[in-house]
């Protein structure tokens, strides 16, 4: 037997039996070293999200629940609804410090502010770009306030404190016209698209370019940054942004439809490449007849069941309102199917921040509705996202 051994030992061209040993030990350290590192490949991928995520988890578990929005429903006054926001951590410091949407504005900001300061190197880049959220919804509203003639207070109401430009906001709102708040825009990205943007708003007295070619930036960049998929984050990531991208091209598509504007009126908005419709989707999109055109043509797509829901409502009332709430449904599942898939990598910030959006969302309309007197609580609930 032994003999046996060493002539099969001998034919592999090994010179004695511990050469063999030899080679069986290494053999086996490699197959022990392949399986711990796929073993370990997973925890070191899900390590830089470990702080992150336990940042997150913390503030998630202080977003509303139905007893809460059930407590604030019931309150008879705006300065009621104040007091109950006032005991809430992430609301208190704000609240006496700016009018009541603009504080809830600011704690959304701040969210969003602290998720681009935690997020791993391999994600950062998007939520760091995600910023720019906020210079861009400053400048629409400096813009839209000096075009209603909206004093220098009440423009000061609407701008948020974060963002980019949070050290130009004082000068943007100084600022008597919108040639003057383009020149504070000088050596900034703003700054040419709105260049861009102005004559055509001055031909047409719509604000439409200007918002649209500023939400174009915001997203066609934004996709730009997580356009990589490098492993399941990156994936996950790429595919809420691209949603989000599918969905402001197809709001656009839909809103001109239903106004009766033409393919050229709309073609500078739309950004060329989404997630499920890409370019040559979108051009017969655009090209479609009317709003029915645009909701088959999506067929094939995730969107096309959702709209096609909202059809009989459309006909009924003429307002494309319900099919901007079933894309808005949409993000929100995208979000929850991807925080519940991901529990241990970017799945809890993008949950936690499109559920933070909707607590805003919801608190905004409470807060409205408690300045129209005849809304009842259970109305104001209905109303609720």
């Amino acid at each position: 037997m032994v003999e046996d051994i060493s002539t099969i030992i001998t034919s592999l061209g090994l010179p004695s039996t511990e050469a063999f040993i030899a080679l069986v030990i290494v053999v086996l350290a490699i197959i022990g070293l392949i399986a711990l590192i796929s073993v370990i490949r997973p925890v070191l991928s899900m390590y830089p999200y470990t702080y992150p995520n336990a940042r997150v988890r913390a503030r998630k578990g202080r977003l509303f629940t139905d007893k809460q929005y059930t407590e604030i429903l019931e309150s008879q006054s705006i300065e009621e609804v104040k007091n109950y926001l006032r005991g809430l951590p992430e609301y208190a410091k704000y609240i006496d410090e700016y009018p009541l949407e603009k504080a809830l504005d600011t704690q959304l900001a701040e969210t969003y502010d602290l998720i681009a300061r935690i997020a791993p190197d391999n994600i950062k880049d998007p939520f760091d770009f995600l910023l720019k959220k906020w210079d861009i919804r400053n400048i629409k509203s400096i813009i839209i306030a000096k075009e209603a003639g909206l004093s220098l207070e009440e423009t000061l109401n609407l701008v948020v404190p974060f963002g980019e430009l949070s050290d130009k906001l004082n000068t943007l709102v100084d600022a008597d016209s919108i040639d003057e708040i383009l020149n504070n825009l000088e050596g900034t990205d703003y700054a040419p698209i709105l260049e861009d943007a102005i004559p055509t708003y001055r031909e047409t007295g719509i604000l439409l370019p200007i918002e649209a070619s500023l939400d174009k930036y915001l997203l066609e960049n934004l996709l730009r940054t997580a356009a990589t998929p490098e492993d399941d984050n990156t994936a996950y990531l790429h595919e809420y942004v691209g949603n989000l991208v599918d969905i402001t091209n197809i709001k656009i598509i839909l809103r001109a439809k239903a106004d009766g504007l033409k393919f050229e009126d709309i073609e500078p908005y739309i950004i060329s490449d989404g997630y499920q419709i890409r370019e040559w989707k979108l051009k017969d999109l655009m090209e479609s007849e009317d709003v029915s055109g645009v909701v088959n043509g999506l067929e094939g797509t995730d969107y096309a069941p959702l709209l096609s829901e909202s059809l009989t409502d459309y006909h009924q009332t003429g307002s494309i309102a319900s099919f901007e709430k079933a894309l808005d449904y949409h993000v929100n599942d995208t979000a929850n199917r991807i925080s519940m898939k991901n529990q241990f990598g970017i799945g809890p910030m993008i949950g936690y921040l499109n559920k933070k959006e909707k607590e805003i969302k919801n608190l905004k309309i409470i807060v409205r509705g408690k300045r129209e007197k005849d809304l009842s609580a259970s109305v104001l609930k209905e109303m609720l996202v």
